[in-house]
């Protein structure tokens, strides 16, 4: 049988996905503890674990396609999109491809993010803004702490009591720091994790490693760029936006437990998992997709039956489990392990 026809008739199995990495002006060399591309002093901000994106922002990933490619199995060499238009429902379940730009992806975006320097404030389009403005797209996204430097921070939302006024006041006559006085800062502690709906002004500080889940958009508008020089201002299109109330508390899994639901949101979950050693969990939920995010190694992806071949789980690189085969999914540690698990709605 030929490559061609084996991959066409190749059932859905676990997706191992190669990372995109990004050269960013606020990043760093952090991410080399996932992958020797990354080399001291460079400058990489983030690494697109799992992307399906027909185009993208210049001042995102440069304006061309982000596809990540699948690095083993029938389909080593072929692209999530290839995976999509292969197996369809079957990867998807009952979700459909996400509309970005009239072609049909998936759903999720997945990266890791090194900020050595603070990201500027920014948010992302509103529904109401979105909705009138089709070239723009929702961006729902959370923050993973994977790690944090001591006095790190995360700003994100507005203080309570602040009015659209005073936002705009600090806007328009070029008090641009001052909005950073009026956001809600929190301190970064690594296992924290930062549900941030679209709408909600905020920016990554410096010292922080995480890792994001996020509907498949880079449509960013920044309101204050910490003093860098050449990069533009969206202040119009941002008061348009921003959603003057308090962004949601930080949640975590408490000491002891084993799994907990860390988001929901109309778009995903996100959930993290323990498992102190030589135990194994099921991924449960019967056709409904899922992306492991490992976070530590010592873990393997198997089938409950016989299903598809077994998966070692490797920090740094995300596995996509088409929603056919989820409810057959467990996860199995020879040692302690954690990861996280993004999935979408059933």
């Amino acid at each position: 049988m030929s490559s061609t026809s084996h991959t066409q008739t190749a059932s859905p199995a676990p997706l191992c996905l190669e990372p995109l990495f990004y050269e960013k002006v606020w990043g760093g060399d952090r991410l080399a503890r996932f992958s020797d591309r990354v080399k001291p002093n460079d400058k990489i901000g983030e690494a697109w674990l799992l992307a399906d994106m027909s185009a993208t922002s210049a001042s995102g990933a440069g304006g061309g396609s982000a596809r990540t490619a699948i690095t083993q199995g029938p389909l080593k060499g072929k692209t999530l999109r290839d995976a999509i238009t292969l197996w369809g429902h079957a990867l998807l379940g009952h979700q459909r491809p996400h509309s970005h730009g009239g072609v049909g992806e998936f759903p999720l975006l997945v990266k890791l993010l090194d900020a050595s320097e603070n990201l500027s404030v920014q948010v992302h389009p509103s529904p109401a803004y979105a909705l009138h403005n089709p070239g723009a797209h929702l961006k729902t996204e959370c923050w993973y702490i994977l790690d944090a430097q001591p006095n790190s921070v995360i700003y994100k939302g507005l203080r309570p009591g602040v009015t659209r006024g005073q936002l705009e006041a600090a806007l328009r006559t070029g008090d641009a720091r001052g909005v950073v006085e009026l956001m809600g800062q929190v301190p970064a502690r690594a296992g924290d994790c930062h549900n941030l709906p679209s709408g909600t002004l905020h920016a990554l500080g410096a010292g922080v490693l995480v890792a994001e889940v996020q509907t498949p958009s880079d449509t960013t508008f920044r309101v204050y760029d910490w003093g860098r020089q050449g990069r533009a201002l969206h202040i119009d299109q941002a008061l348009q936006c921003i959603d003057l109330l308090p962004a949601p508390a930080a949640t975590r899994l408490e000491p002891h437990a084993r799994a907990a639901r860390l988001v929901t949101t109309e778009f995903f979950t996100l959930d993290e998992y323990h498992l102190p050693g030589d135990q194994s969990v099921s991924l449960g939920d019967a056709h409904r997709c899922c992306v492991i995010i490992p976070l530590s190694p010592g873990a393997t992806l198997a089938p409950s039956t016989g299903q598809f071949d077994a998966v070692e789980l490797t920090p740094g690189a995300a596995v996509l489990i088409p929603a056919s085969i989820s409810a057959g999914a467990i996860v199995a540690a020879a040692g302690e392990a954690r990861f996280l698990l993004a999935s979408l709605p059933g």
